[in-house]
């Protein structure tokens, strides 16, 4: 019979620290192929440029992807990787993050391969809080396949695959996340390196699985999608910056900020003034209840991206699926001395047919 073995291993791999490394070192070989101008390219300067501060060894770091544009980002990583298969990602890795706990896994991955194939996959590897980083690139488009409505593409869009626009209602990614009981969700923006350097910072410090979706720019057929988030006129008066602990206030001279509506129980964008100063809320994203952050979320209009919330909008500690299965396996070890998976296999409920 074979027998179950290696809980203890799994309990106590510990990931090999690295020598002092550079951005170069985590750039491999491979030439980087998207579109001329693709929002991708910054993604992967800003992860490469961010590798570093890990600290870990690159044989202790893997990307796993699935099917996209965004997809073919660990031939540019100078680490372990897979390129999968269509929305599997987040199953794939959360094999190899269960089995091995010295590893960094990170998984990229696209709105339409998360979120069409791929829905059930992700909100259960988040729901489990498997250990696993999630960048969740978001163009609102089907790239890869040239132009068609993805999950997120706002409702009345043109595609070929929408002639006369889209009739589905779209996913906010991160409603949905937080929907699904993850313990870490995020938002930043492919152009934002320093923003998108800072939440990357924040989801590999957090101990389970973090969600960040990135917007990113589809310069071939969806151009210009997130164009009032990235002009710096318009920016000021339509990114909510989300900072830990600091009243959610924006616009010029920070003149507008968020509070709840007595009466209704929603939040809603006012001008400051001294009656209401008061009122506006202090970000917690640390909150045990995800309301504020759930509310938070649904600020931004898909239509027009006016007054949308970037940051941490949720990171709260819940055991880490992987380090609960090891313990299971450790008591069930210390019990028996040895695990039998013929015994486990069988149970009580199987007999033996006697022809």
């Amino acid at each position: 019979m074979t027998e179950l073995t290696g809980a203890r291993t799994l309990l106590s791999l510990v990931p090999k620290a690295a020598a002092k490394q550079s951005m170069k070192d985590f750039k491999s070989d491979q030439e980087v192929r998207w579109c001329p101008g693709c929002g991708d390219y910054a993604v992967l300067a800003a992860v490469q440029g961010f590798m570093p501060e890990l600290g870990l060894a690159k044989e202790n770091i893997v990307f796993v992807s699935g099917i996209g544009c965004s997809s073919r980002f660990p031939y540019y990583m100078n680490t372990y990787g897979m390129h999968s298969i269509h929305g599997r990602a987040p199953a794939i890795a959360t094999g190899l993050a269960t089995s091995r706990r010295d590893l960094s896994v990170w998984v990229v991955t696209g709105d339409g391969d998360a979120l069409s194939i791929g829905g059930n996959h992700l909100i259960h590897a988040l729901r489990r809080n498997v250990n696993l980083k999630i960048l969740l690139f978001n163009n609102r488009i089907y790239g890869l396949t040239k132009g068609q409505y993805s999950p997120t593409s706002e409702i009345g869009k043109i595609t070929k695959s929408t002639p006369m626009g889209s009739l589905d209602a779209p996913f906010n990614p991160v409603s949905l996340a937080i929907g699904a009981e993850a313990s870490f969700v995020a938002r930043t923006v492919d152009s934002d390196r320093k923003h998108l350097t800072e939440v990357l910072r924040a989801a590999a410090d957090h101990q389970g699985t973090a969600l960040v979706e990135i917007y990113q720019n589809c310069n071939i057929f969806n151009d210009g999608a997130f164009e009032v988030l990235k002009d710096h006129e318009q920016a000021q008066n339509a990114v909510i910056r989300l900072e830990q602990g600091q009243p959610i206030r924006f616009g010029t001279d920070n003149a507008k900020g968020v509070v709840r509506n007595a009466a209704t129980g929603d939040l809603e964008v006012v001008t400051v003034t001294a009656e209401n100063e008061s009122r506006v809320l202090v970000h917690d994203a640390s909150s045990a209840s995800p309301t504020n952050a759930f509310a938070l979320s649904r600020l931004a209009d898909p239509d027009t991206l006016h007054q949308t919330p970037i940051g941490v909008f949720r990171d709260v500690a819940r055991p880490v699926y992987d380090t609960l299965m090891a313990e299971q396996l450790e008591t069930a070890m210390d019990r028996s001395g040895k695990g039998d998976l013929g015994a486990l296999l069988s149970g009580n409920d199987t007999w033996t047919v006697v022809g």
